[in-house]
Order: C-alpha cells, then structure tokens, then sequence
C-alpha cells in the first residue's frame, strides 16, 4: 500500500466500490480477519493502492481479488476524506458499479451478501457511511466529503463540497432516513 509517513502523521489511499444489482448492494460483512478496525462492520468491497496505480486500477483489482468479479459498467462517485485522530488521513476514492461478470469468490476479509438497498441502513456502518449512502441514493453528482473521526466516540464533524454539515445521532438519523427527509443543511 501507498503510505506517506512522517514524523506523526500517515497519509493512506484507498477505494470502496458499492456492486448494485436489483436494487441491493454487495456488502462485505467484516468478520474473518484478526485486529480488524471493521470488524463486524457492514462495508463495500475495496483497498488500498498499489504503487502506481490509479483510483479506477486499485478498485478493479480490489473488487477482481475479494469477490472474483471484474466490473464491465461503473461510476467514479466522489472522493472521501478521513482524519482520524491527529494522526492519520485517509483518501477513498468512492465508486458504483452495475455491470460485472464472473464467479463469485470467498473473501477473506469477511462474508459477501446482497442487501435491499432500503435495508442497508439497519446493519452496523460507520457513522459516516450513513451519510455517503444518502448521497448515493440520491444520486448527488460527484462529491468531497470529509469526515472527521475523534478516535474514541465516533464522527466528530463533517463536511460536503467544502461546506460543514449537521451531525445527528446515528438514532436521528436513521429516523430521518426512514422518513426520507434530507441530512445535509443546505
């Protein structure tokens, strides 16, 4: 993996690809690897960079080794940023996908299973995943988002397009999703 490291901080890049088909996503049920920051969460299927590869060649590579699919259709949707901590960013390249070929595969790092996309927002996701999926299922057109984690109690601020957002408590915010009302101040 691509890490720049300093004297205290680690910069990563990586991407996530969400594979849709028939209104679900292919989520990726982190419960097989050791000392797992998602372990037992529900995410996309991604990585990090290889030396000398582009967002597009880490995803496909990535999606190609964890489900044995490779993707003929997909859509670069945004670029997230992650600070954890005072230590550590992380750069995620954010795609869709809807056509792919092949057999699927085990992955290794957890359990592959086809989720209604309506019932995506009942597993256990990082707090800011919430967010990105309400920008996904409302179709908004290529975004920044930036998500600031504290390293103890979860998201700590967040920002769209360069502009700060509301936080909710995550019970807020799933009852806002069910009512389908937006999370963004606009």
């Amino acid at each position: 993996s691509i890490r720049v490291e300093g004297d205290k901080n680690m910069t990563k890049l990586s991407s996530l690809c969400y594979i849709e088909k028939d209104n679900q996503y292919l989520m990726l049920h982190r419960v097989k690897k050791a000392n797992d920051e998602n372990h037992d969460k529900w995410i996309g299927v991604g990585g990090k960079f290889e030396w000398g590869e582009s967002p597009e060649d880490c995803m496909l590579r990535e999606v190609r080794e964890e489900t044995g699919y490779t993707l003929t259709f997909w859509k670069y949707r945004g670029i997230i940023t992650f600070v954890y901590g005072e230590d550590t960013v992380e750069y995620m390249s954010l795609f869709t996908a809807d056509g792919f070929e092949g057999t699927p595969i085990d992955c290794d790092e957890g359990v592959l299973e086809w989720v209604a996309k309506d019932r995506v927002p009942e597993l256990n996701l990082w707090e800011g995943d919430r967010i990105f999926f309400r920008l996904l299922d409302e179709d908004h057109p290529f975004f920044s988002l930036k998500l600031v984690y504290d390293g103890h109690s979860g998201l700590g601020e967040a920002g769209l397009d360069g502009k700060p957002m509301e936080l909710l408590k995550a019970n807020e915010l799933i009852a806002l999703e069910e009512k389908h009302l937006p999370i963004v101040k606009r």
